[in-house]
């Protein structure tokens, strides 16, 4: 049984430990896009926000009910989609296999105008999550965050309020008993 290396790579997923207690990423999931020597960008993948596409963006013209998510706390007047998409959404960037980051918007729009992408393609962000140089590095060497797989279906089929005890039970061993520790200290 080979031991998956704890090191941040785009395509992963980082796993707040569950004791974080910071309000931007207490039992967050976060998506890395990017990750280099010059820092890391990731998305909160598990943080819905309860507002309308249209209301962002007035050119919507869809029954689809997208999903908006709080990204993360820089730039917060952005936003950011993923999808699974690529091969439709001109100047997107590959994440790994079947995940995509952004993409020429006029024709995003048109697509989703269109009925090409629905609900079940993309998940919208409200800002982002980033770390500087060697900012995330120091965080790891913390034990603050637990690296995993990303799987796709964790953006588009899993429950938002559910995906942080996901992770860890498909991370295995110890973690799926760490996922099941209550979110409030009122269930102890």
């Amino acid at each position: 049984m080979s031991i998956e290396k704890q090191i941040p790579e785009a395509g992963k997923i980082l796993i707040a430990q569950p004791f974080m207690m910071d309000g931007n990423f207490k039992r967050a999931v976060i998506g890395i896009t990017e990750h280099s020597s010059k820092g890391t960008v990731g998305f909160v993948l598990n943080k819905e926000v309860k507002a309308k596409l249209e209301i962002l963006i007035p050119e919507i013209k869809t029954e689809e009910n997208f999903r908006i998510h709080y990204g993360g706390p820089v730039a917060t007047d952005t936003l950011h989609y993923i999808h699974n998409v690529g091969d439709l959404l001109d100047g997107s960037t590959q994440i790994k296999k079947g995940l995509y980051w952004g993409g020429d918007f006029e024709k995003l729009l048109f697509l989703i105008n269109s009925g090409l992408i629905l609900e079940r393609n993309i998940r919208f962000y409200v800002g982002y999550s980033g770390w500087s140089e060697g900012q995330l590095d120091e965080e790891m060497k913390g034990g603050t965050w637990i690296v995993s797989k990303w799987y796709p279906n964790y953006n588009f089929q899993s429950k938002p309020d559910q995906l942080w005890s996901q992770c860890l039970e498909h991370k295995g061993n110890t973690y799926s008993v760490i996922g099941k520790i209550p979110n409030s200290t009122n269930y102890n």
